[in-house]
C-alpha cells in the first residue's frame, strides 16, 4: 500500500475510535454518492443529475450509516459474549426479519417521494407493487452477506463492508 493510502487509513481508523457515528455516517454517504455516480454513468445519463446524487448521499449520510452503527450496536448487545455459527445465523436472521425488509421499504419510500418527487399515490402504488420482489431479491443475497459481515468484520468495520457492498448492489 502507498505511503498516501497507508496514512489515510490511518487518519481514517483514528476518526472511526474518536468519532465513530459521524465517521460511519460519511463514509455511507460517500460511498452511496460513489454508488448513485456509477448507476448514473451506467444508465447512460450524459449530465449527472447532481440533486439526485446529493438526495442519495444524504440517505447514506442521515439514515444508514447511523441506522447501521445503532443496528450492530444493539445486534452485540442482544447477542453479548456469544460466537460461533448459531450465534451469527440468529444475528443474521434477525437482521433479515427486522432491519432488511424496514430498510427496503424505506428505501423506496424515500427514492419516490424524495428524490423523485413523485406523489403520494403513485409512489404507494409503486412500492405495493415492487417491494415484495425488491425484498424476496434482498434474501436471496443479503444473508451472505450479512453472515461475512457477523463472522469476520469487527463492529468498527460492519458498516463501512455494508455500505460498500450496498454500493455495489
Amino acid at each position: 500500500m502507498s505511503d498516501i493510502a497507508q496514512e489515510a487509513w490511518r487518519k481514517y481508523l483514528i476518526q472511526l475510535q474518536v468519532h465513530p457515528l459521524r465517521t460511519k455516517a460519511i463514509t455511507a454517504g460517500c460511498l452511496a454518492g460513489c454508488s448513485d455516480l456509477i448507476a448514473q454513468k451506467i444508465s447512460g445519463v450524459k449530465r449527472i443529475q447532481l440533486r439526485r446524487l446529493l438526495l442519495i448521499m444524504l440517505y447514506g449520510f442521515a439514515y444508514s450509516g447511523p441506522f447501521g452503527h445503532f443496528l450492530h450496536k444493539v445486534m452485540d448487545i442482544i447477542f453479548r459474549g456469544k460466537k460461533g455459527s448459531k450465534t451469527v445465523a440468529k444475528k443474521v436472521l434477525l437482521e433479515q426479519m427486522t432491519s432488511s425488509p424496514w430498510n427496503n421499504f424505506f428505501f423506496m419510500m424515500y427514492y419516490g417521494l424524495v428524490v423523485e418527487g413523485r406523489p403520494w399515490g403513485l409512489v404507494r402504488s409503486k412500492v405495493r407493487k415492487d417491494y415484495p420482489s425488491v425484498q424476496l431479491t434482498a434474501w436471496r443475497f443479503w444473508p451472505i452477506v450479512g453472515w461475512i459481515n457477523y463472522q469476520y468484520m469487527p463492529l468498527q468495520f460492519r458498516v463501512l463492508f455494508h455500505s460498500f457492498v450496498a454500493s455495489c448492489w
